[in-house]
């Protein structure tokens, strides 16, 4: 009789666990449902949110990408400026040194006696010698600046005197006290020029 009064309560207890259970799995069921409950528009703007915050990130590197690529061709292409400006400028202290060497090549033509039959073989060895080291220089890009009759200009000569003139306009080179040159364009030595203003 104790045993059939002990059954039911267990069976009673079974149930009621049962369906503690069942209503706890009910409730997990409806809080999930409640989180991922997101109406569709929802759901589609926060896609769209993050395909646009992608799309920025794929801009973004590839703008660094297009800014790395410009910043080495701008590397590539000073070094390539520089090696052709060493290349070019290289002797540009050297040839500084030669130039007195001309200077007084020329003084000694000049201010020589032409007239002395004893100095002519002399003076046409110095001619010959002048004007190879000329030739030579020339070879590696020295150029001579000898604006005798041309028009001042300040990147290439350099004013020693003013002599008023009605023979030549304003501004003109009436002599040439010291010729000047270039190395492959870039001025080594400007000319020392006497320039021509208007006569008063």
């Amino acid at each position: 009789m104790s045993e059939q009064t002990n059954a039911p309560e267990h069976e009673q207890e079974a149930a009621e666990q049962v369906e503690q259970a069942a209503q706890t799995h009910e409730t997990e069921q409806e809080e999930t449902q409640a989180q991922t409950d997101v109406s569709p528009e929802e759901e589609i703007a926060g896609l769209y949110a993050e395909l646009e915050a992608a799309k920025q990130t794929i801009k973004d590197q590839q703008d660094g990408v297009v800014r790395a690529a410009a910043d080495v061709e701008n590397m590539r292409r000073r070094a390539a400026q520089d090696v052709e400006k060493a290349h070019k400028f290289a002797l540009e202290k050297f040839a500084n040194e030669l130039l007195p060497v001309i200077d007084n090549l020329e003084r000694a033509i000049e201010f020589s006696d032409k007239e002395n039959e004893t100095l002519k073989p002399v003076l046409e060895g110095i001619d010959m010698t002048l004007k190879s080291f000329a030739d030579a220089l020339s070879k590696f890009g020295v150029e001579t600046v000898n604006p005798q009759g041309e028009s001042f200009n300040p990147d290439l000569h350099q004013a020693m005197s003013i002599q008023p003139s009605n023979d030549v306009s304003p501004n003109t080179v009436l002599a040439v006290m010291q010729k000047g040159y270039t190395l492959n364009g870039r001025l080594l030595r400007p000319a020392m020029v006497m320039v021509s203003k208007e006569a008063e």
